[in-house]
């Protein structure tokens, strides 16, 4: 834990620190020796929130870029259980900030009790396995609704370039013929080449990928989970469109930290600045 209570007072760890837990109001001890991140730990080695992962120098990180009195709050459901969000912006809006894995049992709990959230993901554990190829116009752009996208993978390098099929005219009207139908009918394979100047004026950070052997349980999230791909920022888990396409939404971590601190809805987050 980062914070502790000391008196009437919550403070963050310091040396020879003594307090209680905000949770369960048990004793805990100030650790802050030379080579450890400075936290409360429970005397009794007992955690009362079983959720609870031993914060890292990532938590802290992002977690220095909010406000303290956002930090380690405690929530507490009306059948009385509680738990501790990493974060909960003065809107209501939970973060949670995940660098160990999950169960699907536990991040469903966690969405259940605490709804309005997001996941930030630490992504460094699966950097060499999780590629960033071309990019894609934003979905709801004019252009994205004439064309379907090749799906990219590792195994596929033209398509992680960029190759597309057009629609065919004829059936653009058709409610029965879906747009990957209709994709299909076209028949010949385009390249992003020919719609570059499109794209860049309907970009909105929006690119393909493939997450080789992928923590499937963030693929299954009902809530947004946002990939912590380093010094290029977040990476938003989406689908492109009605033909399934996975795609991420890049995003710059201070647009993302303005986002959540100015929303009251997890879902819409709104974002200005593309990579």
């Amino acid at each position: 834990m980062q914070y502790a209570m000391v008196g009437n007072e919550r403070r963050e760890a310091y040396f020879g620190g003594r307090g209680s837990c905000p949770v369960c109001q048990r004793s805990v001890l100030a650790k802050c020796g030379p080579r450890v991140l400075h936290h409360w730990a429970h005397t009794a080695r007992h955690n009362c929130d079983p959720w609870w992962e031993n914060e890292t120098q990532w938590h802290r990180d992002w977690k220095s870029l909010f406000p303290p009195e956002w930090r380690e709050i405690s929530l507490q459901a009306s059948d009385g259980e509680i738990h501790r969000a990493d974060l909960r912006t003065a809107n209501g809006v939970v973060v949670e900030f995940q660098h160990s894995s999950i169960t699907d049992a536990e991040r469903v709990s966690r969405e259940l009790f605490y709804q309005n959230m997001v996941w930030v993901i630490d992504g460094s554990k699966f950097q060499k396995n999780f590629d960033i190829y071309h990019r894609l116009p934003h979905p709801a752009s004019d252009i994205a609704q004439d064309i379907v996208w090749a799906k990219a993978t590792r195994g596929k390098k033209g398509a992680a370039t960029g190759f597309f099929f057009q629609m065919v005219d004829p059936y653009q009207t058709d409610p029965s013929v879906s747009k990957h139908e209709r994709a299909k009918l076209g028949g010949w394979i385009h390249s992003i080449r020919e719609v570059e100047r499109e794209l860049e004026q309907a970009y909105r950070g929006h690119h393909q990928y493939d997450w080789v052997r992928p923590h499937r349980t963030w693929l299954d999230a009902k809530t947004p989970v946002y990939i912590d791909i380093g010094e290029a920022g977040l990476a938003k888990l989406a689908i492109y469109d009605e033909s399934g396409l996975p795609c991420v939404q890049l995003i710059s971590k201070d647009d993302f930290v303005a986002a959540v601190s100015s929303t009251s809805h997890a879902e819409k987050l709104n974002f200005r600045t593309w990579p």
